[in-house]
């Protein structure tokens, strides 16, 4: 299932994405999304993957945020980058700190 655009759309140029699914309610996983890709690329690769399965495929455009502030909003929180340790050393991470 895709859009049907007009040959001058603007969105024709827009990165898509694909979104597999299960086609029923029988079938009990999350529906994985994969791109980016062209819009032709995209076509091709859900037709090629939903030909020989039981699957269900979105194509669709990948919408620019129309804000930063609406997109920090979606954004999922921000983790800290992992410790590391130097090479070699064992035990824990420590961070060094300063004192005054």
């Amino acid at each position: 299932m895709t859009l049907d655009l007009p040959a001058d759309s603007p969105m024709l140029g827009l990165p898509w994405i694909i979104t597999f699914g299960p086609l029923g309610d029988l079938d009990e996983w999350e529906p994985v999304v994969c791109g980016p890709y062209e819009r032709p690329h995209a076509l091709a690769l859900a037709e090629a993957v939903v030909a020989d399965e039981q699957l269900m495929a979105v194509v669709e455009p990948l919408l620019p945020a129309l804000s930063a502030t609406r997109s920090v909003a979606r954004s999922p929180p921000r983790r800290s980058p992992p410790r590391t340790r130097p090479a070699g050393s064992r035990g824990p991470t420590c961070t060094a700190t300063s004192r005054t």
